[in-house]
């Protein structure tokens, strides 16, 4: 048998294990290498997502300042459209006040009381009709059966007829709705 020479024997054990050491440093530089390459994409992520946040909380901010800018707008139309409906339905009226002083002046001159009345129901039907087409109409109530919905009932008399029990039997103020809403109940006696 032949023996190798011990240095040289040692010197490749010191060889390989060089080279194990170098191996296992590479692996290891791979490793940190690797590593360090998924902390900067995590990095980059964090970044990126910081980024995102904060565009999308800016465009919340803005968001929320473009609704509270319609919100008061919309408060601000609704109070100018209020206004205005109530100038126009004002407006409708003058009409009929013109015609009552009219009524009034010619009343005045004039002997007879049937003339008088004539032009005051003149005045009433065209009152009527101008409160009918926007949507006011009278609730008719007497003779039907009383409503706590559109009746207030102001008094309740007895009554002979046990068909006339919780009928209205008389309304001394009458009731008006406002397309279709009771704009103004109506007073009534009711039979008991």
């Amino acid at each position: 048998m032949h023996r190798e020479n011990p240095e040289t024997e040692c010197f490749d054990d010191v060889q390989d294990a060089s080279d194990e050491v170098n191996s296992q440093a590479d692996e290891a530089n791979e490793i940190i290498d690797k590593e360090l390459a998924d902390i900067d994409a995590l990095n980059k992520q964090l970044l990126d997502a910081q980024a995102q946040v904060e565009k999308e909380k800016k465009e919340y901010l803005f968001l929320m300042a473009e609704f509270d800018n319609f919100r008061k707008r919309t408060v601000k139309e609704k109070g100018e459209l209020i206004k205005n409906a109530s100038e126009s339905v004002l407006k409708g009226l003058l009409p009929i006040v013109d015609d009552f002083e009219r009524g009034l002046d010619a009343s005045a001159k004039i002997d007879d009381p049937a003339e008088i009345r004539k032009g005051m129901e003149l005045i009433y039907q065209k009152l009527i009709k101008y409160l009918e087409q926007n949507g006011v109409k009278a609730i008719e109530s007497t003779g039907n059966q009383f409503d706590a919905e559109i009746h207030e009932a102001i008094a309740m008399v007895p009554v002979q007829d046990e068909s006339q029990k919780g009928i209205v039997i008389d309304t001394p103020t009458k009731g008006y709705t406002l397309n279709d809403k009771v704009l103004r109940h109506a007073k009534v006696v009711v039979g008991q």
